[in-house]
């Protein structure tokens, strides 16, 4: 079979690989090979589920070992040596520097499943159904999930109407953030205002479908606050933006809160593998023995990845520090970039490792990412038109590698200018 093997058999659901039209073979680091092995710099990182990058040298020793010394691969939520030295790491390495104190729940392979555990469990612990997500939010594709996600095309699919979620405005889209606080608590406080009591909030600190927007620490307080007085859980959804990806290991780290739920998968498992976490304060662990389970809840390989990556990268701050002299480095290269653009049509905007360029125009941020992938860059799109052309490089990248990437997407920009002046 050809690469016509895709079109005549694959659902036409599949999409990345409409805008990365290639047939890869292996990988490596910041490096995707396609089948006659041309390299491609990956900025997209498996949407932020390698952040250590493609087939991470001391985790895959790690994993290999394991498998080697045939480690148990599957095993429910039965108890395992893999299971337990990832409690253990992540405990030591991640909660008790932090000062947190958390129950683990491990609900499932994916993102979307830790965000259908914590819309339940909040809702078991209030006797309430409504939950509170907002504006250009997305938290996943299953029902629950879908009905905290407000992209119109992905609710339509769903094919039945999406109950139990009420979107308020995100921090700023109504202009100052004191005016959403303002707004939310006047419409949660009013008897009158239509709306039921909340049984929680989800929100995401950096909105990584939504178009990069990011919530001020002053504004979460304000959040967390009003969460406090109604005497209902703050979910924070930290699937794409947490393990590093926003520079701290949590995105709420220097934020000034402590959620009372975080869900985490993506690149928790340090791998690419499939695993996912529910932290929850203890007083909210009300669950009934398997009141919420899943088959794959017990990925041992995932579980090996993750202590590797914590032990490999998160013992200390050194890692933690790079972070911070690479995302500068991003940032001010992003607003040079933005000087290639008439003036206020581009602006820098996300955290951390998770910065982008809004162009403004969906179909422009479009041609720039396909131009770039013509140059050997993968780089997505993101936002409420897609106009916002997203860096998800790898948290390890090499500085010569992030150099490159950045001058391939200066020169697809300034192509695609060019190209747009020659043509109007």
């Amino acid at each position: 079979m050809n690469d016509s093997t895709f079109a005549e058999y694959e659902s036409n659901v599949r999409s990345y690989c409409r805008s990365f039209p290639a047939v890869f073979r292996k990988a490596s680091g910041d490096l995707i090979y396609d089948e006659a092995g041309n390299p491609y710099l990956d900025f997209l990182s498996g949407a932020s589920s390698l952040n250590y990058g493609h087939n991470n040298g001391p985790i895959r020793q790690e994993i290999t070992a394991y498998l080697q010394e045939e480690g148990i691969v599957h095993s429910l939520d039965m108890y395992t040596t893999a299971k337990r030295s990832f409690i253990e790491d992540f405990v030591t390495h991640i909660l008790k520097p932090r000062g947190l104190d958390y129950k683990l729940q491990f609900p499932g392979p994916a993102g979307t499943n830790a965000v259908e555990a914590a819309m339940k469990l909040a809702r078991k612990v209030t006797g309430r159904t409504n939950i509170i997500a907002f504006t250009n939010a997305f938290h996943g594709m299953s029902l629950g999930a879908l009905s905290a996600t407000t992209d119109p095309v992905k609710r339509s699919a769903a094919g039945i109407s999406l109950p139990g979620v009420t979107f308020m405005p995100y921090c700023g889209s109504l202009g100052s953030p004191d005016t959403t606080l303002e707004y939310m608590e006047k419409t949660l406080t009013n008897r009158g205002s239509g709306v039921e009591p909340p049984a929680g909030f989800l929100v995401e600190l950096v909105q990584g479908e939504g178009g990069l927007n990011t919530a001020t620490s002053e504004w979460l307080q304000g959040l967390a606050s009003l969460a406090r007085r109604l005497e209902v859980p703050l979910i924070v959804d930290d699937i794409q933006a947490g393990c590093g990806r926003t520079g701290t290991f949590f995105s709420f780290e220097e934020m000034g809160i402590t959620p009372d739920i975080v869900c985490l998968a993506k690149s928790l498992s340090g791998y690419g593998l499939p695993m996912a976490l529910v932290l929850l304060k203890p007083e909210l662990d009300v669950w009934q023995p398997g009141e919420h389970n899943g088959t794959f809840r017990g990925n041992n390989l995932g579980f090996v990845g993750a202590s590797a990556a914590i032990r490999n990268y998160w013992r200390d701050r050194r890692f933690q520090e790079s972070l911070a002299v690479k995302s500068a480095y991003i940032r001010q290269t992003l607003q040079d970039l933005c000087t290639l653009f008439p003036e206020g049509e581009a602006v820098v905007k996300g955290r951390g490792l998770m910065l982008g360029v809004d162009v403004k125009h969906g179909l422009l941020a479009e041609t720039i990412s396909r131009q770039a992938f013509t140059n050997g860059l993968i780089i997505e799109t993101c936002g409420r038109s897609d106009q916002v052309v997203k860096l998800l490089p790898p948290l390890t990248i090499s500085d010569e590698n992030l150099k490159a990437g950045l001058g391939i997407l200066r020169r697809s920009m300034e192509q695609v200018l060019e190209d747009t002046l020659l043509s109007v």
